[in-house]
């Protein structure tokens, strides 16, 4: 059982809530409808991909004159950051930008993203905001396992906790031996890292022979990466905490675009005041609330890196909000456009593997997804560690369930490989999952 399912958001609570976050719905669309005026008009000047682009499609700001004049705008894809590289999507002279961020650029160029120092002031307080739907309360300590450096998890969150009043603990990725000896030591009272990330301490605590359930930590702060509500359920079951769930991604801001609060946790809020969401189907046409596609971000009040419809490939959809009634939640993240695996015309997402492997005790959390090519047809191999507490048989036979449930509820045949404890890598930030060995 959660060790919060008490703290619901009483009436003291909610008077510490941001006058946004108690706005009616119509109230929020009247706010987003002004900045996102402003921010076209601000992006239009500005930037010469968004004049470009814009003059393309026909469209000017005084075009935009409801909130459906959105969908008359054209979309920013990740391609764009890339083609701009490395400050060519900068609205504001450098000498205001106080801070870059960037992506890896594992895949090719990095995206660059930068803030004013107005920026980085409405970041924190929006991650703060986070935080307090989250459970966390001033004078709390939060052990921050995010990477510092260009991802915004690390910094993102760092400013966020000091904003709120508590006391930061900036741990970093990496050395889990470490986290673990801190989390002891420091008796914070939150943790904020991947859920991947948070699974690979709590084995490092067991390892060492200290039960989870023991430590401090009461909430978890989880993002980065899709994960599944059963992911969430294990980890709480496992720490003894609250898992919650904060959405974020660099090219909208970073962590705190929207957040899950503790006492519903059925998705992360969306802060509206500053951000304007959407769903759109794969011929790129928006959706209405409810219905499954793609996610889209304008945003509303940044002033270095203003986006426009900024394809996001995580697949969601809008629903109507309920711990912050006027503002709209997401569905929770479990797949993303460039996530998923095609095998032999089945679709599969990793976190599909991990909805079924998480379901059957005998198996572990711990499996990478390998896809090779036999002949002319794919083939996809879910090596998975047994169990170090329970025989190979018993753990060998939880394979041969896993692999019909993949059959009967995914629709595709894969192998299934057991693996030794301890064998497969372990996340020190987002996991990866997948290997195209093809």
């Amino acid at each position: 059982m959660s060790t919060m399912t008490l703290n619901r958001a009483t009436p003291a609570a909610l008077e510490s809530l941001d006058p946004e976050e108690r706005m009616s719905r119509a109230e929020i669309d009247a706010l987003q409808l002004e900045r996102l005026k402003q921010t076209v008009r601000h992006a239009y000047e500005n930037v010469p991909l968004y004049t470009r682009k814009l003059d393309d499609a026909g469209v000017g700001p005084d075009d935009i004159r409801t909130l459906a004049d959105v969908a008359r705008l054209p979309f920013t894809t990740k391609e764009d950051l890339r083609q701009t590289y490395p400050f060519g999507m900068f609205a504001v002279p450098m000498d205001r930008v106080a801070r870059i961020h960037a992506s890896s650029g594992t895949t090719g160029r990095p995206t660059v993203v930068g803030y004013t120092a107005a920026d980085l002031d409405r970041w924190a307080s929006l991650v703060a905001r986070s935080l307090r739907a989250a459970g966390v309360r001033p004078g709390m300590k939060v052990h921050n396992a995010y990477g510092y450096g260009l991802f915004t998890g690390g910094l993102g969150a760092h400013a966020g906790i000091e904003k709120l009043g508590a006391t930061v603990i900036p741990m970093s990725g990496g050395q889990t031996a470490r986290q673990v000896q801190l989390i002891r030591d420091f008796e914070p009272d939150a943790i904020m890292c991947t859920p991947s990330y948070l699974l690979t301490i709590a084995d490092a605590m067991e390892a060492e022979g200290v039960d989870p359930r023991t430590t401090s930590l009461k909430i978890g702060i989880l993002g980065a990466e899709p994960w599944t509500n059963e992911m969430r359920a294990e980890l709480e079951r496992r720490l003894g905490i609250d898992a919650v769930d904060i959405y974020g991604l660099s090219e909208v801001m970073g962590p705190g675009v929207g957040s899950e609060a503790v006492e519903t946790k059925d998705g992360p809020h969306i802060w509206e005041d500053h951000f304007l969401p959407e769903i759109i189907g794969e011929d790129g046409m928006p959706l209405p609330d409810g219905e499954r596609g793609e996610l889209v971000f304008t945003s509303l009040t940044k002033e270095a890196f203003p986006v426009i419809r900024y394809r996001t490939r995580d697949l969601s959809r809008l629903l109507p909000g309920t711990a912050r009634a006027g503002m709209r939640r997401i569905e929770k993240i479990t797949g993303r456009n460039d996530d998923m695996i095609i095998l032999r015309g089945v679709n599969i997402f990793p976190t599909q593997i991990e909805e079924l492997v998480l379901g059957i005790e005998t198996l572990t959390p711990h499996f990478i997804l390998e896809l090779t090519r036999e002949g002319r047809m794919d083939a996809l191999t879910v090596r998975i560690e047994r169990h170090p507490q329970l025989e190979r048989d018993v753990c060998q036979a939880a394979t041969v369930v896993l692999a019909q449930r993949i059959k009967v509820q995914i629709g595709s045949t894969v192998a299934v490989r057991l693996e030794e404890p301890g064998t497969l890598p372990r996340s020190e930030g987002k996991y990866k999952r997948v290997y195209d060995l093809r």
